[in-house]
C-alpha cells in the first residue's frame, strides 16, 4: 500500500500515554451520540453524515498536504480505502443517524458498545489474530449478548408497530462495521495516522454526497436552527477529523481489540451527556440490559488493554 519512503513507525511512547489517548477518543465519540440527536430534527439523517464526512475530508486533506503527504493514484489503492471509508465511517454513521430518530442518543450509545464482541466473535469464527481467546472473554460476549437481548427484548415488545426496534439493529449493525474497520485499517500500518485518515475520509464523502443528493436533495429543506449546524461541524471536525487521527494511531499501538475497547467508555460519556443535556430517561429494563453489554465489553477487553506498546497488534 506505499513506497519505503512512505513507511514510517509510531513514535515510542508509553501505555498511559495510549490510555490517555483512548479516554479522549470515547469522550469525544461518546459526544457525537448527543450531537446527532440535536442535528438529526432538522437535518436529515443521509445528509448530516454527508456534510459530516465531507467537511472532515476537506479539513484532513488540508492538514495532510501542509505535511508535504499527496494522495494516491492507483485505483487498487483506492479500492482498499473506499472499503475502509464504508466501514469506518459512511455506513455506522448513517445507521447511527437514523437510529436516533427513533430512539434515545444514550441508548444508542450503550448498543454501540459492543464492537468488542463483535472483535472477538469474529475472531473465533476466522481464527484471526494471535491473542488466546480465554474463558473469561467468552463469557464476556455471552454476558454482552445478553444485555442486547435484555435491552432489546422488552423495548421491542413494547415499540411493536414503531421503528424503534429496526433503530435499534441499525445501531448493533453500525458496530459491526465498526468491529470490521480496525482488522481492515490494519493493513495501513505502514502509513502515517493522517494520511490513513485522510483517504478514507476522502472516500466516505465521495459515498455519502451523492447518496443524500439522490436519497434527501438537501437542497429542498427548510434552513436548519443555528443549534443544528453547530452540531453537524463539531460533529465533522471533533468527532470525525481528530477523532479519525487518534483513531488510526491507536489502532497501530494497542491493535484492533484494544482500540475497540473505549467503547464502553463511550457509552457511559453517551449516557452522561444524554442525560445531562438532552433530559434523556431509560427504562429499568435498558439500564439492566445496559449493564449486562457493559460487564461483557470490560471482561472482554481489559486483557488487551494491559499489552505492552509495541507488542503485535493483529489482534
Amino acid at each position: 500500500m506505499s513506497t519505503p519512503a512512505q513507511q514510517t513507525t509510531s513514535p515510542p511512547t508509553g501505555l498511559a500515554f495510549e490510555i490517555g489517548l483512548l479516554l479522549l477518543l470515547s469522550l469525544i465519540w461518546g459526544s457525537s451520540f448527543t450531537l446527532i440527536k440535536i442535528a438529526v430534527p432538522t437535518i436529515p439523517p443521509i445528509t448530516t453524515v454527508a456534510v459530516r464526512v465531507t467537511i472532515a475530508a476537506i479539513l484532513l486533506i488540508v492538514i495532510a498536504t501542509s505535511q508535504g503527504h499527496a494522495l494516491p493514484r492507483r485505483g487498487s489503492v483506492w479500492a482498499a480505502f473506499a472499503v475502509q471509508g464504508l466501514l469506518q465511517s459512511a455506513l455506522p454513521f448513517a445507521l447511527i443517524s437514523w437510529g436516533e430518530t427513533h430512539i434515545a442518543s444514550g441508548l444508542a450509545g450503550v448498543l454501540n458498545a459492543t464492537p468488542p464482541m463483535f472483535v472477538l466473535m469474529i475472531a473465533l469464527a476466522t481464527g484471526r489474530g494471535r491473542q488466546a481467546i480465554s474463558g473469561r472473554k467468552i463469557v464476556g460476549v455471552a454476558l454482552g449478548l445478553a444485555g442486547v437481548a435484555v435491552t432489546m427484548g422488552v423495548d421491542a415488545l413494547s415499540g411493536i408497530g414503531t421503528a424503534a426496534p429496526l433503530a435499534q439493529m441499525a445501531v448493533l449493525g453500525a458496530s459491526l462495521c465498526y468491529a470490521l474497520a480496525p482488522i481492515w485499517g490494519q493493513r495501513f500500518a505502514g502509513l502515517p495516522a493522517i494520511v490513513t485518515a485522510t483517504r478514507a475520509m476522502s472516500c466516505a464523502a465521495l459515498l455519502m454526497l451523492p447518496t443524500a443528493a439522490v436519497l434527501e436533495q438537501p437542497w429542498t429543506l427548510a434552513p436548519p436552527p443555528a443549534r443544528a449546524i453547530a452540531a453537524v461541524v463539531a460533529l465533522a471536525v471533533v468527532c470525525t477529523a481528530l477523532a479519525m487521527v487518534i483513531y488510526f494511531r491507536l489502532i497501530h499501538t494497542l491493535g484492533a481489540l484494544g482500540t475497540t475497547s473505549g467503547s464502553y467508555l463511550r457509552a457511559g460519556f453517551a449516557l452522561a451527556l444524554g442525560a445531562a443535556i438532552l433530559d434523556e430517561h431509560l427504562s429499568w429494563s435498558s439500564l439492566a440490559g445496559m449493564t449486562l453489554i457493559l460487564t461483557g465489553v470490560v471482561a472482554v477487553t481489559a486483557p488487551a488493554l494491559r499489552k505492552p506498546i509495541g507488542a503485535p497488534a493483529n489482534n
